[in-house]
């Protein structure tokens, strides 16, 4: 069972995998910190350790002034898109943070498309046909994403297609089965997902599914709560839609097929592509 210290410094961690400089403690929060310290002095017990995070981690002040933090930041060879991705590749191939998790698998899935893409798609992790392809997005749910690119006029390797996590969540005695990461793994891959956007500068974002949408915006709710709107990643808008695994679990329900369009029309129309009357209509009861 997780330590109360435990769940705030995991919260920390991701806080600070987003860029978030200072968190803000209220009363009854600074209050509970003193009493978790002076519980923790009077055992004299060592201050908990991050033995993973080669990285700053937020300090909490006990008084109204929150602390600043310095962000992480990794550094990028090359001049090129092509060539900035594959320094941070090589990088990421051993990426510290993540793996001294012990929580994921060895194989690294890091992207596809095009480095000069205009949208960047984004989903949470890699699962068991992408740790063999070593590719984002195949199988049955890279089909349907496919699928909805080519509605859209646009093929795969037009856009960029990534996941929050590089590395396929592990569970005891693994075969094909996945499962959802971790906020901990989440905030440990955050800086590789931030420097791949900060080096494409793509002109929007599609978070696929609650996972992606709460590593990238640092929300939580679900899909159909937070869809219909544009948010905002450090001002690059973001269009949160349904996982296209998701579209398989439902399966042929016209409903989730054309929430899922709407959401891409409202990405075609924001990077200026021509829509047909045809595209428009796309799911729609038939009269």
């Amino acid at each position: 069972m997780s330590r109360p210290v435990d769940v705030l410094l995991e919260f920390l961690e991701a806080e600070q995998a987003r860029g978030v400089t200072h968190v803000h403690l209220d009363d009854g929060a600074r209050e509970a910190l003193r009493e978790v310290f002076h519980s923790t002095k009077a055992k004299k017990a060592a201050p908990p350790r991050l033995e993973s995070a080669p990285v700053a981690v937020a300090e909490i002040s006990l008084d109204s002034t929150p602390a600043p933090v310095a962000a992480a930041k990794i550094p990028i060879e090359g001049t090129t898109h092509a060539e900035q991705l594959d320094s941070l590749r090589r990088q990421a191939e051993n990426w510290p943070t993540a793996k001294s998790l012990g929580s994921l698998r060895e194989t690294m899935v890091f992207s596809a498309g095009n480095p000069e893409a205009r949208v960047m798609l984004v989903g949470e992790a890699p699962g068991y046909q992408e740790e063999r392809e070593r590719q984002p997005f195949v199988g049955p749910a890279g089909q349907k994403l496919n699928d909805i690119l080519k509605a859209m006029g646009l093929s795969r390797e037009e856009v960029y297609i990534s996941n929050i996590v590089k590395f396929r969540p592990s569970t005891p005695k693994q075969t094909t089965n996945n499962r959802k990461p971790t906020a901990a793994e989440i905030a440990a891959c955050l800086p590789l997902i931030r420097a791949e956007i900060s080096i494409i500068r793509p002109a929007c974002i599609v978070a696929l599914g609650e996972t992606a949408a709460e590593g990238l915006l640092g929300i939580t709710g679900t899909v159909a709560s937070t869809r219909e709107k544009w948010h905002d990643y450090e001002g690059t808008p973001v269009r949160i839609t349904y996982h296209p695994s998701y579209l398989l679990q439902t399966g042929d329900g016209h409903q989730t097929k054309r929430q899922v369009w709407e959401d891409m029309l409202a990405v075609m129309e924001k990077l200026e592509l021509p829509i047909s009357a045809k595209q428009r209509g796309f799911f729609l009861p038939q009269a």
